[in-house]
């Protein structure tokens, strides 16, 4: 699939009307966890287009993409010249899906399900509750590293820590935003 905002990329994602739960019958009850990396979602999609606008940022430096899903953040570091990228997911199936996406986009990509060093971390919509938002904060403060996060505004992001680079009105999918659009800050944190 061919995102609007990102055309330079191909990703192996769920069917433009599909929905989170729909192979569920609209409810999620399994220890698997539900396909998030099926999905582009408007942060992600908002810091990849940011770093292959602005590649100063992760050129020639090590790059780890936190939470990766679809791999679509980290592919998009590999595209702006990173050294090497990382790809940090919970999910196997998300790594999988990273590793495809990466063959697919004619880039390298390690993908590992535990955090490892970089110079620069990034995250597309990892502010998504206020639990993952504290262990991911904590996380990010602790590193060391540059942070480059993208979100849209979900109400986690403790934005006092953040400064604004850029934003972007992101075309998301109304079956899983309720809207056809989303305003996307990509943040650093100070």
């Amino acid at each position: 699939m061919i995102l609007p905002l990102l055309p330079e990329l191909t990703l192996d994602l769920a069917d433009e009307d599909a929905g989170l739960f729909d192979a569920t019958g609209g409810s999620y009850r399994s220890e698997e966890p539900p396909p998030f990396w099926s999905f582009a979602w408007p942060g992600g999609m908002a810091l990849g287009r940011f770093l292959l606008d602005q590649p100063l940022y992760v050129a020639g430096r090590s790059v780890m993409d936190l939470g990766a899903g679809s791999g679509l953040v980290g592919i998009a570091a590999a595209r702006a010249g990173a050294c090497t990228v990382t790809a940090v997911d919970t999910d196997p199936a998300a790594l999988a899906a990273c590793a495809r996406n990466a063959r697919a986009n004619g880039v390298d990509i390690v993908t590992s399900s535990v955090p490892v060093d970089a110079e620069v971390i990034v995250a597309g919509d990892v502010f998504y509750s206020g639990p993952v938002a504290e262990r991911v904060l904590g996380f990010l403060r602790r590193s060391g590293a540059e942070v480059l996060v993208g979100d849209p505004g979900r109400g986690y992001l403790p934005t006092r820590l953040f400064e604004a680079l850029a934003t972007y009105e992101v075309p998301v999918r109304v079956k899983l935003e309720d809207q056809c659009a989303m305003r996307t800050t990509i943040w650093r944190l100070r």
